[in-house]
């Protein structure tokens, strides 16, 4: 069978259905990545696919039922199989709590008609000579590099039988380098997040690979404590992230979280985070732009399918300390008497009056540390949201204001929310990128470096 564009895709899963109504989305994604190990590249590869979601949503006892199957399907018999399945589910579903009439509009997105926008190696044209002079440099100042770089190309379709017809074109691309000494007993990182790698730069990727393998020349064993500790944009990224998770307002409402209220309710209107403080989401944010209307799957806590489309606008979740919005869907914001605010996929935390950067922190220690980044970050304690996890990649000892060392790696033991209370100084906010979270579920962050004056070190870890 010949391969359908995903415009005909989504009309002949609409035309096939035989439920009341159906919601289809189309992902037409290439992606293009580069490695590399001991100074050398070793692979490269670009891939195609094509992902199918039927959203099926018919009359049951009751209510509507829905259904919803998901597959690669890229002509007519395949997608007539998802249709299928989907109508099916449907007619088996219980009533859907949710239930809401479909976001509907009569014309279609000017941009409809046109094809998916592809993403090749072309798009390192600039970054791979570069990273051949970096590894010459490397080899001959006795460094070793390892990486990886990622650039992938979304282009989503969303129709429905309201009369939806949309369409949106997300580029996403990260990078990071691990550099280590030729003993390798010194391990550090540096990445990042990018949409089309115009700014990123081998050169002074290796030539901070090189200032943090010098730092790592003096070792220093800490033991297990509290320290004045700062965070980087990274790590900071990192813990927003389940901070802006764990908001779901019928999570909260219903006693499951940080954001619950004691008794009842949630703590919208509270003061959660010092005076100053914003944390809000914005799809239109000129660095970090993305998806302008809501998109779903499945229905949860957090999500609904009846909202697949609803337009998506900037959010202010904190502002100056109080939390002002919870994510909710039109199901619980209505439960709830709370708006209407479908999560968004990015974030910016914001200091106000905050600027500088990470150099400028570091010359106000007396004795502490500076982190690279967090990684197996786990929840502990869903109601208090008390995280723990290991630092990775060069915990630096600062002595009156200078780096003097490497110390060990630790596990740590921290809720964000309270970090956003007792941090001393913050930085300016600067493009960031989770390095737990980034390269797979959320890559579009702003944040600052936050300075922490008793940051829990709970236990010293082994790991390089």
């Amino acid at each position: 069978m010949s391969v359908l564009d995903p415009q005909t895709l989504v009309e002949r899963a609409l035309a096939a259905s035989t439920s009341t109504d159906c919601v289809v989305m189309v992902r037409d994604t290439t992606s293009a990545n580069l490695r590399w190990a001991n100074n050398t590249l070793t692979t490269n590869g670009v891939m195609h696919r094509v992902h199918v979601t039927v959203v099926a949503l018919t009359e049951v006892d009751g209510g509507r039922g829905v259904g919803s199957v998901s597959g690669t399907a890229t002509d007519t018999p395949g997608v007539l199989d998802l249709v299928a399945a989907a109508d099916a589910a449907a007619r088996a579903a219980a009533p859907a709590e949710d239930e809401r009439p479909l976001v509907g509009a009569t014309d279609a997105a000017p941009d409809w008609h046109l094809a998916p926008e592809p993403t090749d190696v072309h798009v390192y044209d600039d970054l791979a000579p570069g990273l051949g002079e970096a590894f010459s440099r490397a080899r001959a100042g006795g460094r070793i590099l390892y990486g990886f770089v990622n650039h992938e190309v979304t282009t989503l379709y969303l129709g429905s039988s309201s009369g939806l017809r949309l369409r949106h074109v997300q580029p996403t691309g990260h990078y990071g380098c691990t550099g280590k000494d030729a003993a390798l007993t010194t391990s550090c990182w540096v990445g990042g997040a990018t949409r089309d790698f115009t700014d990123v730069d081998a050169a002074a990727l290796d030539a901070e690979i090189e200032r943090r393998i010098g730092w790592g020349a003096r070792r220093l064993d800490l033991p297990a404590g509290r320290y004045d500790t700062i965070l980087p944009p990274s790590a900071v990224a990192d813990l927003m992230i389940d901070a802006y998770w764990a908001a779901g307002a019928r999570d909260a409402a219903d006693g499951q979280s940080v954001y619950s209220r004691s008794g009842v309710g949630t703590r919208v209107g509270e003061q959660i985070a010092r005076p100053g403080v914003g944390l809000w989401s914005d799809p239109a944010h000129p660095l970090l732009g993305c998806q302008p209307f809501a998109t779903a799957a499945t229905s949860g806590p957090s999500s609904s399918v009846f909202d697949n489309g609803l337009p998506l606008e900037r959010t202010d979740w904190i502002a100056d300390g109080v939390l002002e919005r919870l994510i909710t869907t039109r199901h619980s914001a209505d439960l709830l008497g709370l708006p209407v605010g479908p999560a968004v996929d990015n974030l910016v935390l914001e200091v106000a009056g905050a600027t500088g950067g990470i150099e400028d922190l570091v010359a106000g220690v007396e004795d502490g540390l500076l982190l690279t980044c967090l990684w197996y970050i786990r929840e502990v304690d869903r109601q208090q949201l008390l995280l723990t996890g290991l630092t990775r990649d060069g915990v630096y000892v600062v002595r009156d204001g200078e780096i003097v060392g490497m110390a060990n790696n630790f596990r740590f033991n921290e809720r964000p929310l309270e970090l956003l209370q007792r941090f001393s100084h913050a930085s300016a906010t600067v493009p960031s990128f989770s390095r737990e979270w980034g390269d797979d579920y959320f890559s579009r962050t702003a944040t600052p470096a936050l300075r922490i004056p008793d940051f829990h070190m709970s236990t010293v870890s082994q790991a390089l």
